[in-house]
């Protein structure tokens, strides 16, 4: 874990902040979408919930190439397999209507969730992970909460776009934390 302490150095923090606060814009124009597209699951509906976990890949994708240690590359590709398998699972889930989506975004946001803890605390040492941490634990109950919701009369995926705003408000709350690196060049 020494490695992980050392990040102001590998030059982290910078691509971390900035893909945190794209993620957070991402996350609230999402949300903001969703919200707007109504109760139904129109294709519409179904494009955004598949290119959730589709950004989700590419971010960690590119946090996987910024990071220069061991210890979050595991997680990292981790997260990376679980979205991607999220993805199609939310593809075909469209198809059976709303409860089946929350069961696999449930399913996705529980494991990612754990995914984003280990990382988190991987990271620790560099510093800005507190909210990473407590997001990681938050997607793991919210995700219990959705297969939950999956069950009742008429489920709703509009916690779905509120999980999206909080993702990305700890995310933004992380990019802040994140300690200013010196420029090297």
């Amino acid at each position: 874990m020494a490695a992980v302490a050392s990040a102001a150095h590998t030059g982290a923090p910078p691509v971390l902040r900035r893909l945190y606060v794209t993620r957070f814009v991402f996350a609230a124009v999402w949300a903001t979408l969703l919200v707007l597209s109504g109760p139904d699951l129109t294709f519409g509906v179904k494009a955004l919930l598949f290119l959730y976990p589709v950004f989700d890949v590419a971010a960690a994708v590119v946090d996987a190439r910024s990071a220069h240690t061991r210890g979050p590359l595991k997680g990292l590709y981790t997260n990376i397999a679980v979205s991607s398998v999220a993805a199609v699972g939310v593809a075909v889930a469209g198809g059976s209507g709303i409860a089946a989506v929350l069961r696999v975004w449930g399913a996705w946001a529980v494991l990612s969730g754990l995914v984003q803890l280990v990382v988190g605390i991987a990271r620790r040492p560099m510093g800005g992970q507190w909210a990473m941490i407590i997001s990681g634990g938050i997607s793991v109950l919210a995700g219990a909460n959705f297969v939950r919701a999956a069950a009742q009369d008429s489920p709703s995926l509009v916690p779905l776009a509120g999980y999206a705003v909080l993702g990305g408000i700890f995310f933004l709350a992380s990019a802040s934390r994140l300690p200013r690196a010196s420029r090297v060049q």
